[in-house]
C-alpha cells in the first residue's frame, strides 16, 4: 500500500498506520510519483487524496483506466469527503436505473 497525498497531515497519520508515501502538490509532481508506483510491482494498493481527483481527473482517470493493477482508491483528506452526503446511493442508483 503507498499513500500519494497532497498534504502533510493525511501523510503523517498514514505513516503512523504504518502505510509509506509521498506528499505532492504539482501536477508533475504527481505524474512522476504516479510513474514511479506503477513500476513498482510490489505496490498492490494506491490511496490518493480527493483533491487530485478534483484537481486533475484527466490525469486519474487515465491511470485508473488504463491499469488493472495496482488498485487505486480516492480517499477523504483531513478536511472531510468532497462528496455529497448520499453519494452511495445516488451511485447506485445511475448504476442500475433503480432510486432505491
Amino acid at each position: 500500500m503507498y499513500l500519494i497525498s497532497d498534504n502533510i497531515d493525511t501523510w503523517t497519520g498514514m505513516r503512523l498506520a504504518g502505510i509509506e508515501g509521498v506528499v505532492v502538490h504539482e501536477k508533475q509532481e504527481l505524474q512522476q510519483e504516479l510513474d514511479k508506483v506503477l513500476a513498482d510491482k510490489e505496490i498492490g494498493i494506491v490511496l490518493l487524496t480527493e483533491k487530485f481527483g478534483k484537481e486533475f481527473p484527466d490525469l486519474i482517470n487515465d491511470v485508473k483506466l488504463s491499469h488493472k493493477l495496482p488498485l487505486f482508491v480516492e480517499i477523504p483528506d483531513r478536511h472531510g469527503t468532497g462528496r455529497k452526503p448520499d453519494f452511495i446511493t445516488s451511485y447506485v442508483n445511475e448504476a442500475i436505473g433503480l432510486k432505491l
